[in-house]
């Protein structure tokens, strides 16, 4: 019996030492990047009362929904190997449209098991389809390697 409750305890003892790290868990920031938007008017960064954003990723339009009170918004790219994405934009939940495609060139790399292949977006440009509600575009830094820099402002 002695013998048992010295096995239990080793076994216990070597399961509580054996939990794994933090190799199955992608919180780091090491998965892909989204794309920063932000707004400006008269020239200056600004805060919009509401916005809603549309994305298409090869397989027709999902909405990312709408927020108000908004000074930035990340957006998730496409992730096949297509060389842009579509982003539609409108103010209102029912109102005018407009259409941004985003085009790229993207580099994919191994991160770790949890994490699995980051991409990386470069050489990015925008195009403004569909012009109402957003006026114009203005370019922002054109590479996407984190999150932390604006890559696109709308122009209202």
């Amino acid at each position: 019996m002695k013998y048992f409750k010295f096995l239990i305890m080793a076994c216990f003892i070597g399961m509580f030492f054996s939990c794994g790290g933090d190799d199955d868990i992608c919180e780091s920031g090491e998965g892909t990047p989204r794309m920063k938007v932000s707004f400006k008017s008269n020239g200056k960064e600004t805060t919009l009362d509401s916005l809603y954003v549309a994305v298409d990723y090869g397989s027709g339009k999902v909405q990312l929904g709408g927020l108000g009170k908004i000074d930035s918004w990340l957006i998730p790219l496409r992730v096949d190997n297509s060389p842009y994405t579509d982003i539609y934009f409108r103010l209102t939940n029912k109102g005018e449209e407009s259409k941004v495609r985003v085009t790229y060139t993207t580099k994919s790399y191994y991160v770790s098991p949890g994490c699995g292949i980051k991409k990386s977006y470069e050489n990015l440009s925008s195009e403004l389809v569909t012009p109402n509600p957003v006026q114009n575009l203005e370019a922002g830094q054109n590479q996407i390697e984190n999150e932390d820099k604006t890559n696109l402002y709308l122009l209202f």
